[in-house]
């Protein structure tokens, strides 16, 4: 099983600064996600801004959500 989100931070052009349970900090491009319409709201940059991790996953108020798996394996490991 992949490591679960601890913490996540928004930085700019829709990538994700995610920290994970095996203290691991990468980050994750979102915007190719942005096509499909469960992601369009994240287009805008206030409400993608409010990302926040509950039980290791990442999401946004309306639940909109990246599968944890997903996340861990797509994300780029931090300089």
């Amino acid at each position: 099983m992949n490591p679960r989100a601890k913490s996540v931070k928004p930085l700019s052009q829709f990538v994700l600064e995610v920290e994970f349970t095996n203290g691991e900090v990468r980050r994750f491009d979102v915007s190719p996600l942005l096509k499909f319409p469960v992601y369009q709201p994240l287009q805008n940059r206030i409400y993608f801004e409010k990302v926040f991790v509950t039980q290791g996953i990442v999401q946004w108020p309306n639940e909109e959500d990246i599968s944890p798996d997903l996340l861990y394996l797509d994300s780029q490991k931090s300089a």
